[in-house]
């Protein structure tokens, strides 16, 4: 016999709590724009009630939520609320840091006790949207297998946002995270992906460290086909931020001056 779908009425729900695009973009903490330029004040009030949190970074967080109040009063003093990290490397990167939760029993489901005990949590990454080419989705399936209700909340995302003003097919397309460093494996990488692109029509997204993004770019632009469409989005929600597709033809006579502190999408689409 099939069991229906159910939540329990008595836990608490794990809210996917939206972050902004501009970390680490401005050296000066007081340069951020408001909050109430890209996330919506649902979001920032369904935060402000929050005093259980899982984060990437605890110290990011609480930066966060400073940014909060001053928008939507926080319910719980700064200082008292609970803020425990992911047990797992951040952004794909090869760290071995070790989690806030023991290690001798499930991390994921340690990190979900106060929602079984009746209490809200807030899942948070360091941009964007939480478990979108950011760690947490474990969490999230704990979440579900332990029967507490998953609430996204709405907020940017550099993905969505560069495949919106990409130009690019929209209707299939797939995020491959980072590409190799090491300037071979990259190229073979580079060159799969696009063979993909035109055997799928599928446009291909990829992101990369910020300091990393002059040498991505001079890769696809040297690896690509000269009819291959390539969308380069920096900084997006951000006053300096840019969205630009060309050809890799008309790209190979483009300068960019780059900065070393902004986020960037990579998307292209074969031409069939």
């Amino acid at each position: 016999m099939k069991k229906n779908i159910t939540v329990s009425a008595t836990y608490g729900q794990l809210l996917l709590v939206p972050n902004t695009l501009d970390l680490g973009t401005q050296n000066d903490a007081s340069a951020l724009p408001s909050l109430h330029d890209t996330l919506p004040l649902h979001a920032l009030q369904s935060a402000a009630e929050l005093k259980y949190w899982v984060a990437e970074n605890a110290k990011t967080t609480r930066a966060f939520l400073k940014r909060v109040d001053a928008i939507s009063p926080l319910q719980s003093n700064l200082q008292s609320i609970d803020i425990q990290t992911l047990p797992k490397p951040i952004k794909g990167k090869a760290t071995h840091d070790k989690p806030s939760v023991p290690s001798d029993s499930n991390p994921w489901l340690r990190l979900l006790l106060p929602a079984l005990q009746g209490h809200n949590i807030g899942l948070i990454s360091e941009a964007g949207l939480p478990g979108v080419a950011d760690p947490g989705s474990e969490l999230v399936w704990e979440a579900h297998q332990a029967g507490i209700k998953v609430v996204p909340l709405p907020g940017p995302s550099a993905l969505v946002l560069a495949i919106s003003g990409s130009g690019l097919n929209g209707q299939s397309f797939a995020f491959q995270g980072y590409l190799p460093t090491e300037p071979m494996l990259r190229v073979e990488r580079i060159k799969a992906l696009e063979l993909t692109s035109r055997n799928l029509r599928q446009t291909q997204l990829v992101i990369e460290t910020p300091y990393r993004n002059p040498a991505l770019f001079d890769a696809l632009v040297r690896t690509l086909n000269p009819h291959t469409r390539l969308c380069v989005a920096c900084g997006l929600t951000l006053a300096q931020g840019w969205c630009q597709t060309q050809t890799v033809a008309q790209w190979q006579q483009t300068s960019i001056q780059w900065q070393s502190n902004i986020p960037c999408v990579f998307a292209w689409l074969a031409k069939a």
